[in-house]
Order: structure tokens, then C-alpha cells, then sequence
């Protein structure tokens, strides 16, 4: 697509719609911005939702997060087991006006496992893509596999030409800084147009009037405005400088639920919080590593007063967790989630049982613009590190600062929140997160660890189509995460919106995905 394309696409759109006076526009402000116009620009889930409004998958989760149709109308496995031959809705245009083939599919399924794309782990089984005709595609995997439409919720489909014309077939990565034309621009199918955008300032949407969908929103114009500071969030709301956040400060609900003009949604996010170590040989600081040793591991989770976080820095709203995957995902079990016992004086001596020197160094990596409370609970669990001997170095920054530190391994132990998107099933941390790297999968194994009988089970739980047998392996899998400490779980973050009285509809999802192609505002549309 040209750039006088869009242009002209999106005058069109102001003119139909009348933006300029729009009756019914979403003000969003939202604790940071999204990272690129990208959806396949790194694996965030923030990012990836908000571009869902523009993009749109081959299928997409309904409103009970039960898999549906979307660009693509129908499915099946084809008698090799491996061949999933895929039906194209017909009569759908990209937001340039070119019409949505099988080529695009192809294309988009290319750039997002290329080699060097940031998600190509979000398609583990992947092989190839070939057109059958204009409005059919086969996929072929490298097995039989279980959870392909689960992948695909989540992998954007681009318009093939408009890629090709502007040299953007190959994938953009925000951690390692490397940019392209689909960085700044943007051409989905999807229920709204990019208007304009001012990274880290604003970014405008407008209501696609050519969706293939009937819309159940009656949203005009949608303005996406990252607000860094939760004290500077609450007071646009109590204002009405924006009319929803998906991120209200859980230290600050009980003054928005006072305030008559504002509506508080609550609930607890799918999202497991866990510290990760690293298992090479040195740390940043050039000394042997300690955290290579599972007692060592085990020292620093009994160091943590996981109950205090819970009701001091969360202020009660988040579920303490003994598991990585939340009691909702499949793959969970009971007896997975128990936690050690607080005991500050029993870590003490493990780490001197362990050789581990009084005051050692280590760099704490934190995101400032990332989960909730982060800085505050990354400074709790520093503050307790210090009490058992530790010297823990918090390091707080902007996400886009702290990325390459984490995918290059230049830090030590870090933060992660995994809400198992868009798998909705704990086989998705299982492979990216817990297995060893090796291809698509590990791509999240920022520690660099390895455990054989571990990635084994998650091979093999890849490949069974059967359900309970399949979710008996990942279990046995995350059995092993857990007795090996390899990450330790803090909690499922507490999920707060907040929205003021002049939106009507604002559907809360627990997967924490704005999906504003349901919202509605007070006014007729």
C-alpha cells in the first residue's frame, strides 16, 4: 500500500464518520504505550492487544474465550495428520482497499516465523504455508499438533502487496532496535483504521466502516494516550480528561469507587508474576553464579514474604501463587500450587551452607511501565534479599530499555508476567518460557536453562492430540518447574479497569484484553 493510500483511506474515514466531531470517542489512558504499530515486533502482550483492533487473526477468542471464526470461515485436518487446510472469508478488504486473499496469509505466516522475528515461538510447530486457491490455504506443521487455532488467535494477518511495496516482508524487533515501514504504518481488516500516531504521546483510531463484521460497538474514534503515572491516571478519569484506563492503581481503588462518576471493574488477571535467575556461569558482575545451585534458588524464594506483598504492596487484590500457571489454565493442578514456608533464618543458612559470599552483588531487573506495582513489590523483595546477606542492585527502567538487557542476558535475576496468550494453556510457558532454546521454542528462556526430561515431556505434550493425556504430560512438565525452582511464582496481579459514567459497555475480560469492538458509550450510534 502507498502512503497516498492510506492517507486518502483515512480522509475517507474522517469525512464518513466525522472525527472531527465525533459523537462518541473512547479516551483511553493507558500506563504506557504500545511498542511499534507492529504486531509481531516483540512479544508483549499490551502491544498485541491494542493492534488486535486493527488486525485480525484467521480465528479470534469470542466473548466466552472460546475460539471462533474470524478471516478464516472454516478448518480441517487433512488425512496426513500435519495439513490443516484453512477457508477464507470472502469479501474482505484491507484498510487500503485490497482485497484479503490466501497470498496474505502466506506472506504474514512467513514474516512472523522468520528466523529472526521476535513471536516466532507464538507458532512452535510451524512449517509452511502454500496458496490452494484465492480463498484457500494449507498449513503444514512438523506433527501432528493439538493447538494450532490457539496459535493463530494471536498471529495478525497483513495485506501481502502492501508489505511487498514497502519493503516490510521481513519482521521488525523492538528489543534489538530494528525498525521498518510497518513500525510507523499500519493496514489490517480489522474493526478500526490508524488515524495518526505520536509514539509515547497519542495515537488515534478511527471505526472502519468497511469491517466484514457486523460492529457491536458504537465507537467513532478511539485515542490511545499512554499515562506513565498512576497518580496523573486517576486524576484524568476523576476529570474526564480520558473515560477508561485498563490499568487503575489498586492503591487508589477505593478513591475512585467514592467517586460517583467513575465505575470500577475488578477481577484477577490470568497473568502469573515470577522472578527469574540465570543459569550461566558468571553473573554481570564477572563473579561465579550462585543461582545456578537449586538450594541457592530455594533460599531467596524463602526469603520472600509472600503474604506481606500480597496485602501490603498489592493491597490485598492479588491471589498469592505456589504455581506458575493460574488455577484457570489447563495444566494446573491443586498440589502444584503450595507454597514454601516465609523462613528468612533458614535461607541465611542455606547460603552459607552454599558458599554463597556475605553481600554478593547482583543486578535486579525491574520494569517501570510493566506489571502492577512492579517497582514497589521489585523493592519489597530487594529490601527482604538484603536481610538474608544479599546485595541486590535494583535496576528500574522503562520496558524499552530493560528488553535488550533481558534478551541479551545483560542482567542477572528479572521480572516476568506470563498470561499463557494467546494459548490459554499452560503448554504456551512450557515452550517459550521453560523449555530449552532450540528453534521456536525457548524464546523466552532468558536464563538459559536446560532440563532434558523437561523439555521431553513438553515434545511430547506438543504432539498428542488427545486432551487429558496431553495436559497429564504438561502437568508432570510443570512438576519439574516447580520442584527445580527454576522460576519463582509471586502471584496472579489483580486486574482493575476503570471506566466513567459516560461509557456504557465495557466488557472485562480475564484475560485483561480490551476488546473495544464490544465497548459502547452513552450516546447513540
Amino acid at each position: 500500500m502507498k502512503l497516498r493510500h492510506l492517507m486518502l483511506a483515512s480522509a475517507a474515514v474522517v469525512a464518513l464518520t466525522g472525527t472531527a466531531q465525533a459523537e462518541n470517542v473512547l479516551k483511553w489512558g493507558a500506563n504506557r504505550d504500545i511498542g511499534s504499530l507492529d504486531p509481531y515486533s516483540f512479544g508483549d502482550s499490551f502491544t498485541i492487544n491494542v493492534l488486535n483492533h486493527v488486525y485480525e487473526g484467521l480465528v479470534r477468542y469470542d466473548r466466552d474465550l472460546k475460539i471462533e471464526p474470524a478471516l478464516a470461515e472454516s478448518w480441517e485436518i487433512l488425512d496426513d495428520q500435519i495439513t490443516w487446510r484453512f477457508k477464507l472469508r470472502q469479501g474482505v478488504t484491507f484498510h487500503n482497499g485490497n482485497p484479503f486473499t490466501a497470498e496474505d496469509v502466506v506472506a504474514s505466516l512467513t514474516r512472523v516465523s522468520h528466523e529472526t522475528s521476535p513471536l516466532k515461538g507464538n507458532l512452535p510447530a510451524y512449517v509452511s504455508a502454500a496458496v490452494v486457491d484465492d480463498h484457500t490455504v494449507d498449513i503444514t506443521l512438523n506433527g501432528t499438533y493439538p493447538l494450532l487455532l490457539n496459535d493463530l488467535t494471536n498471529i495478525h494477518i497483513f495485506d501481502a502487496e502492501w508489505l511487498t511495496e514497502n519493503d516490510a516482508l521481513l519482521p521488525t524487533d523492538v528489543g534489538a532496535g530494528t525498525e521498518g515501514y510497518a513500525t510507523y504504518n499500519a493496514n489490517g481488516t480489522g474493526p478500526f483504521i490508524v488515524e495518526s500516531r505520536q509514539p509515547d504521546a497519542r495515537t488515534v483510531f478511527v471505526a472502519n466502516p468497511d469491517w466484514w463484521d457486523e460492529a457491536q460497538h458504537n465507537l467513532d474514534r478511539i485515542e490511545l494516550t499512554p499515562v506513565n503515572s498512576a497518580a496523573t491516571r486517576v486524576a484524568a478519569l476523576l476529570s474526564g480528561e480520558i473515560d477508561f484506563t485498563n490499568d487503575a492503581p489498586v492503591q487508589d481503588l477505593p478513591r475512585l469507587e467514592a467517586a460517583p462518576e467513575v465505575e470500577v471493574l475488578e477481577g484477577v488477571d490470568l497473568r502469573t508474576v515470577m522472578i527469574g535467575f540465570p543459569f550461566r556461569e558468571t553473573l554481570t558482575t564477572g563473579e561465579p553464579n550462585p543461582f545456578r545451585d537449586k538450594a541457592v534458588r530455594e533460599a531467596l524464594y524463602q526469603a520472600i514474604d509472600l503474604d506481606l506483598i500480597q496485602q501490603k504492596v498489592m493491597r490485598g487484590k492479588s491471589r498469592t501463587a505456589g504455581a506458575t500457571v493460574a488455577p484457570q489454565i489447563p495444566g494446573y493442578v491443586e498440589e502444584l500450587d503450595v507454597l514454601p514456608v516465609h523462613d528468612p533464618d533458614a535461607a541465611k543458612a542455606i547460603l552459607a551452607e552454599a558458599g554463597v559470599p556475605k553481600g554478593l552483588e547482583f543486578e535486579f531487573n525491574c520494569l517501570s511501565d510493566g506489571l502492577v506495582n512492579e517497582e514497589q513489590f521489585c523493592q519489597a523483595i530487594a529490601s527482604m534479599w538484603s536481610r538474608i546477606g544479599l546485595a541486590p542492585k535494583l535496576d528500574v527502567a522503562p520496558r524499552a530499555v530493560q528488553s535488550p538487557k533481558r534478551t541479551n542476558a545483560k542482567t542477572d535475576i528479572y521480572t516476568l508476567g506470563w498470561a499463557t496468550l494467546p494459548l490459554l494453556d499452560s503448554y504456551s510457558p512450557l515452550l517459550q518460557i521453560f523449555h530449552s532454546k532450540d528453534g521456536n521454542a525457548g524464546v523466552f528462556n532468558w536464563g538459559g536453562w536446560s532440563y532434558p526430561e523437561l523439555d521431553a515431556l513438553v515434545d511430547e505434550a506438543g504432539q498428542e492430540l488427545d486432551v487429558e493425556a496431553r495436559l497429564a504430560l504438561q502437568t508432570q512438565a510443570l512438576q519439574i518447574v516447580k520442584d527445580e525452582v527454576i522460576m519463582i511464582p509471586l502471584h496472579q496481579q489483580p486486574m482493575a479497569w476503570a471506566v466513567t459514567q459516560d461509557v456504557a459497555e465495557m466488557p472485562l475480560f480475564p484475560d485483561a484484553k480490551p476488546r473495544l469492538w464490544f465497548a459502547r458509550m452513552g450516546g447513540e450510534s
